[in-house]
């Protein structure tokens, strides 16, 4: 799969909150920072806790489980217990809705 995959529509996104979707039978979570949206996968690395049941925290999600954090834009590991980077996904918007492509 390497072209781009309609998963949401921006309004469906809130601005600094979290909205689950599934791509390439894949759990994602998809955020709004700033009017930008992002993606990563939504299972935690360290715990297998969904992130988007988590907290968003100056552009980190914090994990409901551990509270670990993962920078959202990055998907790099910003606190501990968490160690290991989560998935991100390229992400565009036309048209008021959200695109996803395979990293």
């Amino acid at each position: 799969m390497s072209e781009w995959t309609e998963v949401a529509k921006t309004a469906d996104v809130p601005e600094e909150g979290t909205f689950p979707v599934q791509f390439a039978g894949q759990p994602v979570c998809l955020y709004k920072l700033g009017g930008e949206v992002y993606a990563t996968h939504d299972i935690c690395t360290h715990g297998n806790a969904n992130l988007s049941e988590g907290f968003i925290v100056d552009g980190h999600i914090e994990c409901p489980f551990h509270q670990g954090m993962f920078d959202i834009r990055t998907g790099v590991a910003s606190a501990a217990p968490c160690t290991v980077a989560v998935r991100t996904y390229p992400v565009k918007v036309e048209g008021g809705v959200v695109w996803l492509k395979p990293a």
